[in-house]
């Protein structure tokens, strides 16, 4: 079990570390910003509670947000799309799948992970992007954000789901 900790300890400073001297200065015309972070909220097991992963989820976007300067955007969605996890993932998880099992694609297959990741990488940046602007103002500017840093996001989850196959 103390492994387990460990392991998640690890990747929780390399995600928080990568967000924020790299991927935070990242921004594709100015609309699109990667949020790697969530990736440590997807990869929680079947078996894990919901009050541990949000407690998980509210630390690492208490992380960020810190190191960020954004007064606790990152952490209030990165709850918020910590408490869909468990629902979204039963929903896209094979129906004769029983035991505990961790998302991936190779757990899930390509397509339902695509989905399950897309859902909830959605739901982050729609809070995240909600909260940060405040505001319905430039609604069509806010909904084109969402969006290319959602498909952005989606890019590079994908791209560490191929690094960490090997």
């Amino acid at each position: 079990m103390i492994v387990v900790y460990i392991n998640r300890i690890c990747w929780l400073i390399g995600l928080v570390l990568l967000q924020v001297l790299v991927l935070n200065n990242v921004s594709l015309g100015g609309l699109a910003t990667p949020f790697l972070y969530i990736y440590f909220i997807l990869k929680f097991s079947t078996h894990t509670s919901r009050n541990e992963l949000m407690l998980w989820a509210f630390l690492i976007g208490l992380l960020v947000d810190v190191f960020s300067d954004t007064p606790g955007m990152n952490a209030a969605a990165t709850v918020f799309a910590a408490f869909s996890c468990p629902l979204f993932l039963r929903f896209f998880s094979p129906r004769d799948n029983l035991e505990d099992f961790t998302s991936s694609i190779q757990s899930l297959g390509f397509t339902p992970f695509l989905k399950y990741a897309g859902v909830i990488v959605l739901l982050h940046h729609t809070m995240l992007f909600i909260v940060e602007s405040f505001s319905f103002y430039a609604l069509h500017l806010l909904l084109l954000r969402i969006v290319t840093s959602t498909l952005l996001t989606l890019l590079c989850i994908l791209a560490l789901e191929g690094i960490r196959k090997r």
